[in-house]
């Protein structure tokens, strides 16, 4: 959803280099594995220590929307030996769908480390978590530039949706920009909760609620963009957006560095957000099963996944990592929001082809503004 999440082009990067570490007998004989998943969310580090430790090379390609992974899954023979589908509602359907193998726990001496809450919360999507295992996950969210908002403002709502679907509020801020996901998936349960309604409905009438809400206020967004508004929130060039908890982050992190008197700040929403999680599976197609397992039990290590928390700014799904992760990130309640706050956390499953229909035809509305 995962800089985090930057959403680049399918690119090629291929992480590690072979080690001159023995490999066990099983990985000798395939010296590959291929991961398919977000762009930076992985710390480069840790695929190398992988390679180092058992003599085989991680090719790590990235796509820009679980929509990219999901074709790619349904074509078929994908090539891929692990990927990282967001657990609700993309993994729930292609779990239903056969697309990927049931985990081999037997493999995976780690598994005791992961968080039993984020593996509840997955379950959903994932019966008796057979097929996946959590990475990191988080929430969606307000950021906004604190100075702008405030000379703006003073008493402005950044801790309420109200700074993204209350005209009279967002209209104070069409000027500095505003920015909002470019994710059907993501706005409209927000909305949903916001106006009081069932955030997972998958009523038509709901949706055309949240539709007309989303119209009301279409006029002060300069865009909708899944990547774009964090730069433009690091670089002052927008002063509010709804992202991704770990996005807003990263900006807030490249604005105190470039130390030009911008400060950024991500707030969970007062009336409930939703929570999303980013897994990882073997699709049923890998070329190379044992290297799958074997790669997902190196990331399943306490201070493997507390390293990528660190670059992503996200929550990982492995609670004996938490103590490992800096003070920075775990002290962070945007990103470990406390137990008052979770409670109104929210999740989503899968529509059917028919209301998926409606809300592409919703947000095509909604974009175009018409």
């Amino acid at each position: 959803m995962h800089t985090v999440k930057i959403w680049a082009s399918t690119t090629a990067l291929c992480l590690g280099l072979v080690g001159a570490a023995f490999a066990p007998a099983a990985l000798a004989q395939k010296k590959v594995v291929n991961v398919y998943n977000w762009s930076d969310y992985i710390d480069p580090k840790v695929l190398e220590d992988f390679t180092k430790e058992t003599g085989v090379k991680v090719n790590y390609d990235v796509y820009d929307s679980q929509e990219v992974l999901e074709a790619k899954l349904t074509a078929g023979k994908s090539g891929y030996d692990v990927v990282g589908p967001t657990a609700q509602p993309f993994l729930a359907r292609q779990v239903a769908a056969g697309l990927y193998q049931p985990l081999d726990k037997s493999k995976l001496k780690n598994l005791g480390n992961l968080d039993p809450e984020i593996l509840k919360a997955m379950a959903s999507a994932d019966p008796n978590n057979a097929h996946a295992i959590p990475w990191m996950w988080g929430t969606n969210g307000i950021g906004y530039n604190v100075t702008k908002v405030k000379t703006i403002a003073a008493d402005a709502p950044v801790y309420s949706m109200k700074m993204i679907l209350d005209p009279e509020v967002v209209s104070k801020f069409k000027a500095c920009g505003v920015m909002v996901l470019d994710a059907p998936t993501d706005v409209f349960p927000t909305v949903l909760q916001y106006l009081g309604l069932p955030p997972d409905s998958k009523s038509v009438a709901d949706l055309d609620k949240a539709t007309d809400a989303l119209l009301k206020v279409r006029p002060f967004i300069r865009k909708f963009h899944s990547s774009e508004y964090i730069n433009g929130l690091a670089n002052g060039d927008i002063c509010v957006a709804f992202g991704y908890s770990g996005d807003i982050i990263q900006a807030s992190t490249r604005a105190a560095e470039a130390k030009r008197g911008v400060t950024v700040n991500y707030s969970i929403p007062s009336e409930g957000a939703q929570l999303w999680v980013d897994t990882l599976a073997i699709p049923k197609s890998a070329p190379n099963p044992d290297l799958a397992h074997a790669i997902l039990d190196h990331l399943m290590k306490p201070s493997v996944v507390a390293a990528s928390s660190d670059l992503t700014g996200y929550a990982n799904g492995n609670k004996a990592s938490t103590a490992l992760v800096s003070e920075a990130v775990r002290s962070n309640p945007g990103i470990y929001p406390p137990a008052e706050v979770r409670a109104r956390l929210f999740t989503i499953t899968p529509a059917d082809k028919e209301f998926e229909r409606a809300r592409t035809r919703a947000w095509t509305r909604v974009k175009t503004g018409r």
